[in-house]
C-alpha cells in the first residue's frame, strides 16, 4: 500500500534536492538572522513533487472524520498568493467545491475576488510555510469576518516554534523544522565563523 502521507526526511528530501530548502546567510523582513530559508515555490514547478507534497497535505485533512463528512463542500483559502500553488493541489486532491487566495491591500490581508458575505463554505486554510502564523491568523480573521467557519489549517513546512493550533484547530504540516534565529550579524557569525556564506535579505 501507497503511503499517501510522505514522510519528514522524504519532504526534505524533495524541498533540498528542488533547491526549495537553502543554506547559507539570510536576513529575515524582521531583521534576524538564519542560516535556513525556504523557497517553497521551487518545489512546485516539478508537477510530481507537487503532487506528493499536496496529497500528502489534503490527506491529513482527509482523515479528520468531520473534514471528510463535509467534502467536497468546503473552501481551500491561501492566505498568500505565495500559497496558491498548494491550494490548488490541496483543492484538486479534496476536490473542494471553492479555492480562494488573499492579498494584502492597503496594509489589510483581503479577497481581492468578489466575495460576498455568505459564500465562503467552511474554509481550510493552507499555506507553504507557517513561519510565525501571523498570515494565518490574519487570514482566518478575514474568513471569519464573511461569517464562515475555519474547518482545518495546514502547511507543507512548520517552524518549530510556530503556532501548533488556531482558536482550537490544530495547524498541521508534512515537516516541522527547528531554525535558529540570531538578533544580529555578529551573533550569527560568531556561531558560523568558518561560513564564508554572503548575506541575503528575504522577502515574504
Amino acid at each position: 500500500m501507497v503511503n499517501l502521507i510522505p514522510q519528514p526526511e522524504s519532504v526534505m528530501d524533495i524541498l533540498t534536492t528542488s533547491g526549495a530548502y537553502r543554506q547559507g546567510h539570510f536576513v529575515y523582513p524582521n531583521g534576524k538572522h538564519a542560516s535556513h530559508y525556504f523557497q517553497m515555490p521551487l518545489a512546485f514547478r516539478q508537477y510530481d513533487n507537487a503532487r506528493i507534497l499536496s496529497v500528502g497535505l489534503s490527506r491529513m485533512f482527509r482523515m479528520e472524520k468531520a473534514i471528510a463528512k463535509m467534502l467536497p463542500d468546503v473552501s481551500v483559502v491561501s492566505p498568500s498568493p505565495g500559497g496558491i500553488m498548494v491550494a490548488f493541489g490541496v483543492r484538486e486532491a479534496l476536490s473542494a467545491k471553492q479555492i480562494y487566495w488573499a492579498e494584502i491591500e492597503e496594509g489589510k490581508r483581503q479577497f481581492r475576488q468578489y466575495v460576498a458575505k455568505g459564500d465562503v463554505l467552511p474554509a481550510i486554510i493552507v499555506d507553504d510555510i507557517n513561519r510565525s502564523g501571523k498570515a494565518i491568523r490574519e487570514t482566518i480573521d478575514l474568513v471569519k469576518s464573511f461569517g464562515t467557519e475555519v474547518v482545518g489549517i495546514g502547511t507543507i513546512a512548520a517552524f518549530e516554534d510556530a503556532p501548533q493550533e488556531f482558536d482550537g484547530v490544530p495547524a498541521k504540516s508534512l515537516l516541522k523544522f527547528d531554525v535558529n534565529f540570531y538578533g544580529t550579524e555578529g551573533e550569527w557569525k560568531a556561531t558560523h565563523a568558518d561560513s564564508d556564506a554572503e548575506v541575503e535579505t528575504v522577502r515574504f
